[in-house]
């Protein structure tokens, strides 16, 4: 059987994928406090303007933004914020790779089985989830790597466009989408879904330790 058959197949048996997969594992637990943080304050501040125009919020909302931003830590934080940011991506893009359950059981990682045992039902609602929030997740990374390190994304985008006919425009769309701040409803949704990565985050680490602490078999078939 070549590679792109097992691949297609049986995709577990890919060394590489094996490799992400502990990749994905490993930095998933590392940063999975970090993400939910990030995942709750982020929810939070989309309505930041809103919630400013009563006065007695204004300082907890500047805290909770200054949270999200800096993580109480000034540049440093925001520094520390943007290696966050580079690991959310690294998630996604592992994530992306090892989700792929073969030709056979792709359907089946898209929903969840909402009356299998505990165990099954986190794998799917990890996967599924993964799966379908995986354009917003890696846009909340690209951007608030672009919030933390500017100059050096500037930079670059000097290179790729030197005449700045399009990477203004997208950098601008960039950073409106990280808040979701085009209207009502994408503000409304956005909260929604800025609380999916806390959910990954939490289903994640419960399969890693199910699996690498417990020693039991992966909830997966």
């Amino acid at each position: 059987m070549s590679v792109w058959q097992q691949w297609m197949q049986h995709p577990e048996r890919v060394w590489v994928r094996k490799c992400l997969f502990y990749v994905h594992l490993w930095v998933g637990v590392g940063v999975g406090l970090y993400i939910v943080v990030m995942s709750i304050t982020g929810s939070l501040i989309v309505y930041r303007n809103e919630l400013e125009r009563v006065r007695s919020l204004v300082p907890s909302v500047e805290w909770i933004v200054d949270l999200h931003e800096n993580l109480l830590f000034g540049a440093k934080g925001r520094f520390v914020n943007g290696i966050g940011a580079i690991c959310v991506i690294l998630l996604c893009l592992t994530g992306a790779v090892i989700w792929w359950p073969g030709i056979s059981n792709w359907r089946r990682a898209l929903t969840v089985n909402w009356r299998a045992l505990f165990a099954r039902f986190t794998w799917d609602l990890h996967s599924a989830l993964g799966f379908w929030s995986f354009p917003f997740v890696l846009m909340w990374g690209v951007s608030g790597f672009y919030f933390c390190f500017s100059q050096t994304v500037n930079v670059l985008s000097g290179f790729v466009d030197p005449n700045d006919k399009h990477a203004d425009q997208v950098l601008g769309w960039l950073s409106m989408a990280h808040f979701g701040r085009f209207d009502w409803f994408t503000e409304a949704l956005w909260i929604l879904l800025g609380l999916v990565p806390a959910l990954l985050s939490a289903t994640g680490v419960f399969l890693c330790c199910r699996r690498m602490i417990y020693k039991l078999p992966p909830a997966r078939p």
